[in-house]
């Protein structure tokens, strides 16, 4: 892509705003009081606002690769917290999505440097399911249910946290768990039992 192109398509995107409304980047400049905070893959075909058709403002949103929630990670624990505890978000929301280019890395016997570590936290979800994942004999059809296992996981890892939990306790935060179809282009919503998971790991988990 032509760098030009990119600040060409920047002063045309201005203009569009400011024909609808002339107040528009002044309102912007305003704050944010987004409801949602939105975990994903930073994988270039599935952005966030544009799968969801969400205007600037509404979605707070962190990528990394294989939408991962790592409690040792100050990246992503720190936009949890941010949103949680300051943005005040109603719903969190893990997105992955078909054809993940790290969930399928993880599952090779290579070395592959400094991803290494990262990607070991998809093997342990292999690791967890690996009875289920290994009675599917297709291949794609794995990678694809491991998608699938991985955003259960990562939604998990959140509920552990103190900001989520106390965020349902006072206010009804929720956590969902959605895979985009890159094939097809739908979100689906994988119906994430969040009181469920969070009734089952308050014996260990319990941080209140």
């Amino acid at each position: 892509m032509d760098l030009k192109k990119v600040f060409e398509n920047n002063k045309s995107w201005i203009e569009d705003k400011l024909s609808t409304d002339k107040n528009y980047f002044e309102e912007l400049g305003k704050g944010q009081t987004p409801e949602l905070l939105y975990i994903g893959c930073s994988d270039s075909r599935a952005t966030a606002e544009e799968l969801m058709g969400a205007k600037p403002g509404e979605v707070f949103v962190h990528r990394n690769i294989a939408n991962m929630v790592i409690s040792i990670d100050l990246n992503v624990m720190s936009v949890v917290n941010y949103a949680v505890d300051h943005l005040k978000v109603k719903h969190v929301i893990v997105c992955g999505h078909y054809g993940c280019g790290g969930v399928k890395a993880a599952m090779q016997s290579a070395d592959l440097g400094i991803l290494n570590p990262w990607l070991r936290n998809i093997r342990d979800v292999y690791r967890i399911h690996s009875d289920e994942l290994n009675k599917i004999t297709d291949e794609d059809k794995k990678y694809d249910k491991l998608v699938e296992l991985n955003v259960k996981e990562q939604c998990v890892n959140l509920i552990k946290t103190a900001a989520v939990q106390k965020a349902f306790r006072d206010r009804g935060l929720k956590v969902h768990g959605w895979v985009f179809d890159v094939h097809s282009g739908k979100l689906i919503d994988l119906k994430i039992d969040f009181e469920h998971y969070l009734e089952d790991i308050m014996q260990i988990y319990h941080l209140d």
